[in-house]
């Protein structure tokens, strides 16, 4: 037995108990008479001590070669800890050692196992299986298996079954770039890995599961961003026989249990808001409401003058800063050249202040009087003591802009406080978008989506004004899930994909599966799916997910640890009838 109990678990109780503890050693103190030894495991520290007057010479000479991550088992006696340390749960004891066994040497590892390291990233994400002992990795990834179980048991209460479905599919052409996978057996032919379940789960509605659910993984080849993987982790869900109203009911419950029981947060029923107002309130349509500053739209009240930017601007639009009329010129600045930078793309920024005594005073007096800057803090909902900010220009860039704005004010004032929990639903959301540059409608979720029953009729006549019968649920500005009622109809389907540019014939090759099935007794039906790793970085109080992912790929999607994705041999090449062009 390589232990009797872990490194976290002993007390006071267990004083003059025979022990055996195993681990890594987390830090050596040798003061020649007497060595101190903590020892780590997943569970916490446990204090050794060997000392000269009630430890063998040769157990002694042993521990004086032990050096940082060496794991070691050892054997011995719990005792009072003389100096009790009140920060661990191993505080009041340590282990009067016996028997000491090195079970493996270490080399002093690149960086400091500890919660505050001095490794940098890229050299943690080298050795990640380093990374992971240290206590923020650790916890974050104990975290996510409670996420886990969470859900499932909260699903399963509810009568969902998980069900496996392939990872080898078929390509198709919508949505992001497919990962794809080579056919030995059948040359010149392609499996793809899936960006999501969504037939599947639809055919198992198809097939009578009725509630279905999987923690699944989920592959996009695109464009890699900051915080993106590009695998990926699902909690996918589908039902039959409901409107969207049952499926925001069961998961607006799934994601009130997960912040009561990982959080300790009562929630009630979460707000609700349409696509088109979270655009005009906040600029885009996962907005953060743990705060105000909501936009106030200022073409009325700020295009009769003498100021041309404004005048030429199809959209004039501002949010009041709360507390910040105290900002100084070089902080102002700061916000100016902020909203220029090339990722912003703002030009300028236009302010004004709004002093305790009630006076406004802008950065264009030359153009506004007192009236009118009392105007513009009416619509923005400004209060004396606020700072009001004003972007202008095309309506669509400029609402995205002062979003970016809004946040990067909100973190500056320390308002996007982890601890807080803000849900929303977001839903009317455009069925369609409209791209400029293949000129045709590409769906906005994807192409399973069924239009709003009232909307039906504009399939025909104007599809740009269909709304979806979709609805994306937000946790903190960031979407955490999304969903929609399904088309359960093969006619719809059809011209569903007629208005995405599908000919009959590619609508078939590649959907005349589901399509085929939809004849066969297709329920009513619709689904959503969380992100599992945005949601719970988030319930873990954290912006990036990389901690809760064992082991993640860098901002290029390569695997840094085990150097993926690596070319492969000839012979392999010559056996999937590919040929790669040199470099």
């Amino acid at each position: 037995m390589y232990r009797s109990h872990n490194c976290g678990e002993l007390t006071a109780s267990h004083i003059n108990q025979e022990v055996t503890l195993a681990g890594w050693v987390q830090k050596v103190r040798n003061k020649g008479f007497m060595i101190w030894v903590d020892l780590r495991d997943r569970y916490g520290i446990t204090q050794l001590i060997f000392d000269e007057q009630r430890t063998e010479k040769a157990v002694q000479d042993l521990a004086a070669t032990l050096g940082r991550e060496f794991v070691i088992q050892v054997k011995g006696t719990v005792i009072e800890r003389e100096s009790k340390n009140p920060n661990m749960a191993t505080g009041d004891i340590e282990i009067l050692v016996k028997e000491l066994n090195i079970l493996n040497a270490a080399q002093l590892p690149p960086f400091t196992i500890e919660d505050e390291t001095d490794g940098g990233e890229d050299i943690r994400m080298k050795y990640r299986y380093l990374d992971i002992r240290r206590n923020p990795v650790k916890n974050s990834l104990l975290f996510r298996h409670k996420v886990a179980m969470e859900v499932r048991n909260y699903l399963s209460g509810q009568g969902f079954i998980e069900v496996e479905t392939p990872v080898l599919i078929k390509s198709t052409p919508e949505g992001a770039r497919d990962f794809v996978v080579p056919s030995r057996m059948n040359p010149g032919q392609f499996y793809a890995l899936p960006q999501s379940p969504q037939t599947f789960k639809q055919l198992l509605m198809v097939g009578g599961m009725d509630k279905y659910f999987q923690i699944v993984k989920c592959f996009r080849d695109e464009d890699l961003r900051a915080d993106r993987q590009p695998e990926f982790t699902q909690i996918d869900c589908e039902m039959s026989f409901v409107e969207q109203e049952d499926i925001i009911q069961m998961f607006e419950g799934l994601a009130s249990h997960l912040l009561k029981e990982l959080k300790g947060v009562e929630t009630g029923p979460f707000p609700r808001m349409t696509y088109d107002e979270a655009m005009r309130k906040y600029g885009n349509d996962k907005p953060d409401i743990r705060f105000g500053m909501e936009f106030g739209e200022l073409n009325a009240v700020a295009q009769h003058k003498e100021f041309a930017v404004f005048n030429n601007s199809e959209l004039v639009v501002g949010i009041a800063v709360p507390g910040a009329a105290s900002y100084t010129r070089k902080q102002i600045d700061e916000l100016i050249e902020w909203v220029k930078r090339p990722q912003v793309g703002a030009t300028g920024m236009v302010y004004a202040k709004y002093e305790l005594d009630g006076s406004l005073k802008s950065s264009v007096d030359k153009f506004y009087d007192q009236d009118d800057l009392k105007k513009w803090a009416e619509v923005t909902g400004a209060q004396p003591g606020d700072l009001i900010l004003v972007l202008s220009g095309d309506a669509h860039k400029t609402r995205t802009r002062l979003s970016a704005l809004r946040m990067e004010v909100a973190t500056r004032l320390g308002l996007r406080n982890p601890e807080v929990f803000a849900p929303l639903w977001v839903v009317d959301f455009p069925l369609l978008e409209w791209d400029e540059e293949s000129e045709r409608f590409h769906a906005m979720h994807h192409p399973f989506t069924s239009p709003k029953p009232e909307d039906m009729a504009l399939l025909e006549t104007n599809p740009g004004a269909v709304r979806a019968n979709a609805y994306d649920l937000v946790l903190n500005g960031n979407e955490i899930g999304g969903g929609s009622i399904r088309i359960h109809d093969k006619a719809t389907q059809s011209l569903m994909f007629k208005y995405l540019g599908f000919s009959e014939e590619e609508a078939k090759n590649q959907f005349g599966f589901l399509m085929d099935a939809f004849q066969y007794g297709a329920p009513p039906h619709g689904g959503l799916a969380f992100g599992m790793d945005r949601l719970t970085a988030i319930l873990g109080g954290q912006e990036t997910i990389r901690d809760f992912i064992a082991f993640p790929k860098n901002n290029s999607g390569r695997d840094v640890m085990i150097d993926a994705p690596s070319a492969i041999d000839n012979k392999q090449l010559d056996e999937l009838f590919i040929s790669v062009k040199p470099q």
